[in-house]
Parts: structure tokens; sequence; C-alpha cells
């Protein structure tokens, strides 16, 4: 994957992290930094009469004069980063943030979540449903304290035969062909024709290695802990600088539900986390 356009999520509370996180991966990758400054906007409640109606319309203004603010803050900092960049905001309703975060991100070739974005419990799931369920684009999760990159050295690459994974290890092949080291981690596989292989590991590693990808198998016991326990482990434990996963849910209820390994993983990666559906 060749980051032309990279889209960047900003929330109106957070600091200057996320975006200069952002600045730096465009400024090495050569890329276009599309920034959306993202506020949710309070819902007016009914039944209370002119009083109500005056405090929900002042609480707005305060919305709107927050994310005016935010923008300006973007634009002076991104004015002297000598990068290609554009600035948009969003003040949008809780139950439409996942479509309207989708639409934005379909005209991206990645898009970035900092750990300023993901501490803002009211809106980081629903931006990152919008994300990865409703655009094809790969997303980069980078925790705080940590450096966004797309020329990772080392590279965990989390393997289950599942398409997701499939389609994870396609958008992350022009990482992993320049990475020195790619560790292919299957947790408590299951050797079978329909599901690993007969021997777990060596078709993915075959189809790697003919991309001219550095690749090696690592076959990990869980032993009581969970797969994103394994993972979050081992990463540390090779030094990745990146891991490569697909994504995980389901919908009920009209809400999207992650599966228990993505929303483990997006809640506490230790390194930068770039993920597909």
């Amino acid at each position: 994957m060749r980051a032309k356009t990279v889209l960047s999520i900003i929330g109106i509370n957070q600091d200057n992290g996320d975006l200069r996180s952002a600045i730096e991966l465009c400024r090495a990758a050569g890329a276009h930094l599309s920034v959306l400054v993202t506020a949710l906007a309070i819902a007016p409640v009914g039944g209370y009469g002119e009083v109500s109606s005056s405090a929900w319309a002042e609480e707005r203004e305060r919305e709107v004069q927050s994310l005016s603010q935010q923008v300006a803050t973007a634009k002076t900092l991104l004015q002297s980063s000598n990068i290609s960049f554009d600035v948009d905001s969003l003040l949008t309703e809780y139950g439409w943030v996942d479509n309207e975060i989708g639409e934005r991100a379909r005209y991206a070739d990645l898009t970035l979540v900092g750990g300023g974005l993901l501490a803002q419990n009211d809106m980081r799931w629903r931006v990152l449903d919008g994300a990865l369920f409703h655009s094809s684009a790969p997303i980069l999760i980078t925790p705080r304290g940590r450096v966004a990159t797309l020329q990772p050295r080392v590279v965990l690459v989390a393997w289950d035969s599942r398409n997701e994974a499939s389609q994870a290890v396609r958008a992350a092949m022009e990482q992993l062909t320049a990475a020195e080291n790619v560790h292919v981690v299957i947790v408590d596989p299951r050797a079978s024709t329909r599901g690993n292989g007969e021997e777990p590991g060596a078709d993915i590693a075959a189809f790697l290695a003919r991309h001219g990808v550095n690749v090696s198998v690592d076959i990990l016991s869980g032993g009581g802990r969970t797969v994103a326990e394994v993972l979050r482990q081992h990463a540390v434990d090779i030094s990745a600088e990146l891991i490569v996963m697909g994504a995980y849910g389901h919908s009920r209820m009209r809400e999207r539900i992650f599966g228990g390994t993505t929303r483990s993983m997006l809640e506490a990666a230790p390194v930068p986390l770039m993920m597909t559906r």
C-alpha cells in the first residue's frame, strides 16, 4: 500500500500530538495529508420549552466555536510543515459519525487514528467503525508515545487464514517487502486443509517469499491467554514496529460490534497497528 493521501481524524478536545505524528508520516512518505477535525453535536432534547431550546442553542454555538478554533490551530501548524495538506471540519450527530467518516475515508489510501482520538471515549468506536467497516481503506492506529511510520523495520502479521487477514496482508504488501524482518504469527493453529493448511503458516510464508519478503513463521501457544494478549507480548518480544491484522465485527441492532480480538488490540496495541476488514 503506497499512500498518496492520508486521512487524519482529529477531535476538538485533544492536543496536537496526533496531528504532529500525521505530519511526520506524510513528510516521510511524500503523501498529502487530509485532516478532518470532528466533533459530536449535542442532540436537542424536547419537552422543556424555550429554556431547553435556548440552552441547546448555546451549547451548539460553543461546539461550533471549538471546532473553528481547532481547525485554525491545525492550519497554523500545517502551514509551517512544508507538506501538501487540506483541513476540513465535521460536526455530526452520534448516530451518523460512522457513515460520515466512511465517506471521507473512501477518498484516502489510509486513515490515521492517533492516541489522542482513541482517548475520547464518546466517539472513538464510532470513528473506528466508520473507517474500518464503511470504507475499504486500511487504518493505522498509533498509540500515544509511538511514531507513526509506513517504513517499519520489523513487522508482525497476525495470521489465521481468514479472508480479513489476507486482505490486510495485501494492503500492507509495500511495508512487508521493504521490512527487514516479517514475522507471521499464528496462535494455537489447527492443521487442516480447510484452515491453516497441513503445515500452518507454510502457504502464507511461501506467498510472501515470492514477493521478496524476508519472512519467518512463529507458531505460538496461548497457554490460557487470549489471542490479543499473545500478539501484544510477541510484538514487544520481537521489537515490532508495526502489527498487521484483519478486523472482525458483526452487526446487531444496527450497531457494529467489534470482535473480541479486534477490540482488544484496538484498545491496547503496544505498537502501531494496521488493520483492514
